[in-house]
């Protein structure tokens, strides 16, 4: 199983902006595999909140995040980021970095097989 590592959370004002990153091992997000920025807060269900096909350079941004999050990769570092700017205060939530193998359906949250442990995302009104 592929170690993901997220970091960059943090507690922000409304108005802010906060970068994620996800390292991945060395060479991992080589190749054709979908990776995605996924949140989640208690009660509710993990939602997709951007992902990147990394054979076509493919994203895609849930609707309530465009204009405002910006996905991307950096292939020499092993490493995904998400940068968040104009935060609102429903941006708040545990945000996790996924990895799914090369055939999967990015946008269906079911087909990631790898998950990192999750950085807590705090915004204030």
């Amino acid at each position: 199983q592929v170690q993901l590592v997220e970091s960059g959370g943090g507690s922000v004002q409304a108005g802010g902006s906060l970068r994620l990153s996800c390292a991945a091992a060395s060479g991992y997000i080589d190749g054709s595999k979908c990776l995605g920025w996924f949140r989640q807060v208690p009660g509710k269900e993990r939602e997709r909140v951007a992902t990147i096909y990394t054979g076509t350079g493919t994203i895609s941004y849930a609707d309530s995040v465009k204009g405002r999050f910006t996905i991307s990769r950096d292939n020499a570092k092993n490493t995904v980021y998400l940068q968040m700017n104009s935060l609102k205060p429903e941006d708040t939530g545990m945000y996790y970095c996924a990895a799914a193998k090369y055939g999967s359906r990015c946008y269906v949250t079911s087909d990631y097989t790898d998950w990192g442990q999750g950085t807590q995302v705090t915004v204030s009104s």
